[in-house]
């Protein structure tokens, strides 16, 4: 199967809060999209990795991805190594992307920088013919994505640019619930965590709403890029 973007999120829940609704609307475009989970976020301080991984895939079937796999790397401990490199590099010649969405370059939680560069240098090493790959018992063909896009997590930062995900906003905040584990409920014993507090989701809806702003949308995602952008004309901006 080929895919056309593929979002990589380094704990499952990083995609749907920063960028499902980027997802949604492209698959109502008719693109095949998929999600890889780097870990089972089993470090995180509610539910489990176990828990996540149910969770993770109610939520793949709310946006309707094509597919989802998790590499099952160590939460916290994972490098951005040959060995790790290479997981993630047979994933993108097994789909093909043309475009990758992956965490943000600086953010609170250090596992999403480090994630970020440890899929920038996977994008980069997938399309040297000299770096050799067999998945599923198969030898893999050098494929490089046309472009990585980082999208933007708890820290507010510029967006390079932002997509209008107005019409899916409902949609985005279903498939961010199907993480019950991690979210504010009130019955809860467990520890609270800064994602668990009550007014969490308008935290999330509040960031969308400053995104989309200042480009004239209700609610938008914000992405950063490693390089310069182009446009065929200036009418294909906005």
């Amino acid at each position: 199967m080929k895919l056309d973007i593929l979002a990589i999120g380094v704990h499952p829940d990083d995609v749907e809060l920063s960028c499902s609704g980027t997802l949604l609307k492209h698959i109502a475009m008719g693109k095949k999209c998929g999600i890889l989970d780097l870990t089972c976020g089993e470090l995180g301080t509610r539910g489990s990795g176990e828990l996540r991984l149910v969770e993770a895939a109610n939520a793949a079937k709310i946006l309707g991805v094509s597919v989802r796999k998790n590499l099952k790397m160590a939460d916290g401990f994972f490098k951005n190594d040959k060995e790790h490199q290479l997981e993630i590099i047979k994933i993108i010649r097994e789909y093909q992307p043309e475009i990758i969405l992956c965490n943000a370059v600086s953010d609170r939680h250090p596992d999403h920088a480090r994630a970020a560069e440890l899929v920038s240098d996977a994008c980069f090493y997938t399309g040297l013919i000299k770096v050799p790959t067999t998945f599923n018992g198969k030898e893999q063909a050098a494929w490089r994505p046309k472009a990585v896009y980082h999208y933007i997590q708890d820290r507010q930062l510029k967006p390079d640019f932002v997509v209008d995900i107005t019409s899916f906003i409902d949609k985005k905040m279903e498939a961010i619930n199907a993480f019950k584990s991690q979210f504010y409920d009130p019955n809860s014993k467990e520890p609270e965590s800064p994602i668990s507090v009550a007014n969490f989701f308008d935290v999330v809806k509040g960031k969308m709403s400053v995104f989309g702003r200042d480009a004239g949308y209700d609610y938008a995602e914000g992405f950063t890029v490693e390089r310069t952008m182009g446009v065929n004309n200036l009418f294909d901006l906005k």
